[in-house]
């Protein structure tokens, strides 16, 4: 549409970081006051000013009813354009995350959930509220004038797509000190958060992994990516908010008495508070054999090359069928010379997202030339010269193997706790509280490390590996060591990626007793309900967006999701 020129001054604030820019308060102009504002009120503002904003007539007025969003475009810059309670609003139109449009996620209240991930942002401000993903939206100008619409954007933001929050850095004379052991995404959203808070004492980020903070969900969807392409933020940035970096480091205890940690080198390092968000490593094999060069955990970047490296043109075998394993075999399905996966039921995924999706990924992995044996498990694991040859099931099978990937589950990496009076459950993760607390007064936990109370299940503690959760519980405990009450709410989200397409998930359902379906499984397109006491516990999808989003949403807002709701073909209040 062709941009109009008005003389008006951009209310926004930018801060050159980078290649982005920190700042920008939301601007909204309501449509009652609407008389009050356009160009009257700039008048006498210079050219230079003018020359500074690109300004563009997006729709009228009335195209647009509470509630609703549409995507404009402000000459070659698309713009989310919200109106809510009266008032118009303009975001950034894409996710920060991984850049999906965020005309078709879902609108409630004041904020848009992204339809792939699951992440949120407040329409006003573009804050970003709920993750995955670090980064805020651009904002810009809206004015309503005689019942057009226009949309205003400094051009030095133009091709900006996301913003980085205003941050403060470290003072040397501030002499306290946060040490945040892991480096992952918890560690990382809590140190931002502090800085974002005015915290400016020293943040010690601490982690054995040979690369900063990366996005580790792609080394299972995405084996042979470049280091440089999954890092969350580049090395000037923590330099930039005197973030102290130490990769390849390991803490081996921790001294609540002395309010210090043990490095494995022999050194200490004293903290006046101190996260745990040390994750979980993959669970080894204990079969014989398991020690054969060829035999591959996928918990770092190192090893996702290595078993990239390994498997091209040669015979890779899985053992494991939930996330981790299928998603190796979908990866590896186009580049070894043959895919095998062993998994102990009969399905895969049969427990969490239940048989009849269990048995539609079986077979969208097997027209992919993957080869399945289910309801089995490895009994041994032959080599020749100290190198893998073949796998042995316990039903005899012996199957052909160069390389064996195995993904099993999970162990929590608390070892280093051992003596530090941090409380532990059953399954040795760390339990803490909605503060993200422990039992140990300035220690405090995140990630998938933890055993946590969730909301939306009556404060059940449950410990729940997902990337976005972790994100959020990062956030948590970074107001709560400033002294910023806050609990964790965060509803839980995961995707999978089989084939090039993603199955979404939202909620918790543990213990569920129904499957209530949308659409057809068998056809690939379907949405799915897991029921216990009579309510939604939890939603999946695949080719239904943004049905996934929705439900969050909604769980987000404390709506209680009714069996009876699930059942009725009207499906008007998912916005479908």
């Amino acid at each position: 549409m062709r941009a109009v020129p008005l003389f008006l001054c951009c209310n926004t604030f930018y801060r050159r970081t980078g290649s982005q820019f920190v700042g920008a308060a939301a601007a909204s102009v309501s449509a009652d006051r609407r008389n009050n504002t356009g160009m009257n009120m700039h008048q006498g503002v210079g050219q230079k000013e003018e020359q500074e904003e690109v300004t563009g007539l997006v729709c009228q007025e009335t195209d647009l009813h509470d509630g609703q969003m549409k995507e404009v475009t402000v000459e070659d810059q698309k713009v989310l354009l919200v109106r809510t309670k009266g008032q118009y609003s303009a975001v950034g139109s894409r996710c920060s995350h991984y850049n999906a449009p965020l005309i078709k996620g879902t609108l409630v209240g004041e904020r848009v959930r992204c339809p792939f991930h699951g992440a949120c942002f407040n329409v006003r401000t573009g804050d970003i509220e709920e993750y995955p993903g670090l980064d805020s939206l651009p904002t810009y100008k809206v004015n309503v004038k005689d019942g057009n619409v226009y949309v205003s954007i400094n051009k030095k933001s133009m091709k900006l797509t996301k913003r980085v929050r205003e941050m403060c850095t470290v003072q040397p004379d501030v002499k306290h000190t946060i040490l945040l052991v892991g480096g992952g995404p918890a560690s990382l959203v809590c140190a931002e958060t502090l800085r974002q808070n005015c915290y400016q004492g020293r943040i010690v980020i601490i982690t054995k992994d040979s690369l900063p903070p990366f996005d580790k969900p792609k080394l299972s969807k995405a084996m042979n990516v470049e280091s440089s392409n999954i890092l969350l933020r580049q090395d000037d940035f923590y330099q930039q908010y005197g973030i102290e970096m130490w990769i390849g480091k390991e803490v081996v205890s921790v001294n609540p008495t002395k309010k210090s940690v043990m490095m494995s080198n022999g050194s200490s390092v004293l903290y006046d508070q101190l996260l745990i968000s040390t994750g979980c490593r993959a669970r080894s094999l204990s079969c014989p054999g398991s020690d054969l060069k060829g035999v591959h955990l996928l918990q770092c970047y190192d090893d996702a090359k290595e078993i990239h490296a390994s498997s091209v043109g040669k015979r890779a075998v899985v053992i494991g069928a939930s996330f981790i394993g299928m998603e190796a075999a979908s990866y590896l399905s186009d580049k070894a010379a043959s895919v095998a996966l062993v998994g102990p039921t009969e399905f895969p995924f049969e427990k969490s997202l239940g048989p009849e999706i269990g048995k539609m990924t079986k077979k969208m992995l097997e027209e992919a030339n993957v080869k399945f044996f289910m309801n089995n498990k490895v009994k041994e694991i032959r080599g020749e010269n100290g190198k893998v040859k073949e796998v042995v099931l316990n039903d005899g099978t012996v199957l052909e193997a160069d390389v064996v990937i195995a993904g099993i589950g999970v162990v929590p990496n608390t070892d280093f706790l051992a003596g530090s009076d941090v409380a532990v459950d059953s399954r040795k993760a760390v339990i803490v509280d909605k503060f993200m607390r422990t039992n140990v007064p300035d220690i405090f936990s995140a990630g998938d490390v933890t055993s946590f109370p969730l909301t939306i299940r009556r404060d059940q503690s449950v410990n729940i590996a997902h990337w976005q959760m972790a994100h959020a519980h990062g956030r948590v405990a970074a107001l709560n060591m400033l002294n910023k009450p806050t609990t964790i709410e965060s509803i839980p989200f995961f995707w999978s990626v089989l084939g090039g397409k993603s199955i979404r998930y939202a909620g918790y359902g543990e213990g569920y007793t129904e499957i209530i379906f949308k659409g057809k499984v068998e056809e690939r397109k379907f949405l799915a309900f897991y029921i216990k006491d009579e309510v939604v516990v939890a939603a999946s999808s695949l080719m239904f967006d943004p049905a996934v989003a929705h439900v969050a949403e909604l769980m987000a807002k404390g709506t209680v999701i009714t069996k009876a709701q699930a059942q009725s073909e009207d499906l008007s209040w998912l916005q479908m």
